[in-house]
């Protein structure tokens, strides 16, 4: 009983982690415990390992092993480009595209009335900070084109008017609807290409 208690403790887990429902977290936990060794233990210990070294950048917030990210520690990205995202999978799929050479920043999600993200929810103080306190020229605001996304970047234009910096936004050719993390890298391409003055 306690065993089949464990499982379904494991199942009920892994059915919580994102695009999977119940029918996939009973698979893939029935492949962990088919082969523990080759397949359990290996995940145990870079879920440890992952726990006890992976920290948020202080300034940008990406996932690193160190407090600043590579990213914003490198000195050949341009620092007088900051681009705001909702999520570190925007930025990872920003950077697998190999399009941008500027700074990040993550916000840590959309506003939503719905689920009550309010703007202290979201990472927005710490990049008002980085435009007062750093020669930042242009703010990109690459916010996904949903609803919630777009009432964000409403939100972060009026609330970086009152800076002498030019604030753009991705081109319309993504589809309205879509997510950043889901798009091709030539889509990405040519939304930062044509991104427009945001107004």
């Amino acid at each position: 009983m306690q065993q089949d208690s464990d499982l379904s403790n494991l199942i009920k887990i892994l059915s919580k982690l994102p695009s999977l429902g119940s029918r996939s977290a009973k698979r893939i936990a029935l492949h962990l415990i088919k082969d523990k060794e080759a397949a359990m233990s290996p995940l145990i210990n870079v879920l440890q390992l992952v726990k006890n070294n992976i920290k948020n950048c202080k300034i940008c917030h990406n996932l690193d092993v160190s407090e600043v990210c590579s990213i914003c520690s490198n000195a050949k990205r341009e620092n007088s480009i900051i681009c705001v995202v909702e999520e570190i999978s925007d930025l990872w799929a920003m950077e697998k595209a190999a399009i941008f050479n500027g700074k990040y920043h993550v916000l840590g999600g959309s506003l939503c009335a719905m689920s009550g993200r309010r703007p202290e929810d979201l990472n927005i103080n710490s990049l008002i900070s980085r435009i007062k306190n750093s020669a930042v020229q242009e703010v990109i605001i690459a916010t996904n084109p949903t609803i919630e996304g777009q009432t964000t970047a409403y939100y972060l234009l009026e609330l970086l008017k009152e800076f002498d910096i030019k604030i753009s936004k991705l081109a319309n050719g993504i589809p309205i609807g879509a997510e950043l993390d889901y798009l091709d890298e030539g889509t990405l391409d040519i939304a930062l290409k044509s991104r427009s003055k945001f107004n």
